[in-house]
């Protein structure tokens, strides 16, 4: 189900993660990646969103003339438990409606690189998820990186918490471009298309 929303409405792209150079490869962080890439497609550098506590980049994305589309690149600077904050001030100052909303991040029930778009849902226990739900309602849309659950008896928390493992970082460039691509279809040709082309 796409959501119909002004097509002159701008999106907001949110990277899930927690700031600074400690978190930084963690595989919490995968949506500060995307959105970090995303940055660099479309030449921006992440800044101080005013008052909000956040980092935002602005640009276009998709083919120059009436089919590209304004977009909000955003790292949340609040943790991860309070990003709702944040993303509902910027959607507030940016007219964003709900249904142009994306966040990117790390999913603990899908495999490792596997990627899933979709509109709505529950948080599944994500932090990140459920502060943005709680500030916005769920009607959103997420893309979920998997990250494949901990090994043994690690908690769940420890894991979300380390770096991603020499084996994973051999393929983590591919899958965070990967998502990138698929966050930008979703934007530029909807729902359906992205999750036909990039759900897996």
């Amino acid at each position: 189900m796409d959501v119909t929303t002004d097509p002159g409405a701008p999106w907001l792209i949110v990277g899930l993660g927690n700031p600074g150079p400690e978190y930084a490869m963690n595989r919490h962080n995968v949506g500060f990646m995307v959105v970090d890439l995303l940055a660099g497609r479309v030449g921006g550098k992440f800044k101080r969103a005013g008052k909000a506590q956040a980092q935002v980049v602005e640009g276009r994305i998709g083919p120059p003339g009436p089919g590209s589309r304004r977009v909000v690149l955003v790292k949340p600077m609040s943790y991860m438990n309070l990003s709702g904050g944040p993303v509902n001030a910027l959607r507030e100052f940016y007219k964003v409606p709900v249904g142009n909303v994306v966040a990117v991040h790390d999913e603990l029930d899908i495999g490792y690189g596997t990627l899933r778009l979709k509109l709505g849902g529950g948080d599944n226990g994500h932090n990140g998820l459920k502060s943005i739900t709680k500030a916005l309602g769920s009607d959103y849309h997420r893309a979920r990186f998997g990250i494949g659950r901990p090994p043994g008896r690690m908690q769940v928390a420890d894991f979300v918490l380390k770096d991603f493992s020499s084996a994973e970082r051999k393929e983590l460039d591919y899958f965070v471009d990967r998502a990138a691509d698929a966050v930008e279809c979703l934007v530029i040709d909807g729902l359906e298309r992205a999750q036909s082309t990039y759900n897996s």
